[in-house]
């Protein structure tokens, strides 16, 4: 994981909400649903990798403290 993916995935989930919001507007509902569910399991990848990199920076900085 690293940061990059991270900004990948939050762009996906940009771009699922917007398709998931128009999708309302149009009384597509299970389509909305749809891209509703995957934006939101985007921002979670996303929140996972930037996680995992702030672990990373702080196992460093504690074995550089050493």
């Amino acid at each position: 994981m690293s940061l990059e993916e991270a900004s990948r995935q939050l762009e996906a989930a940009i771009h699922d909400a917007r398709v998931s919001f128009d999708c309302i507007l149009l009384e597509e509902l299970d389509r909305a649903h749809t891209n509703a569910i995957t934006a939101r399991a985007a921002v979670d990848a996303a929140e996972q990798a930037i996680r995992v990199e702030m672990e990373r920076r702080a196992a460093e900085e504690g074995g550089s403290a050493d």
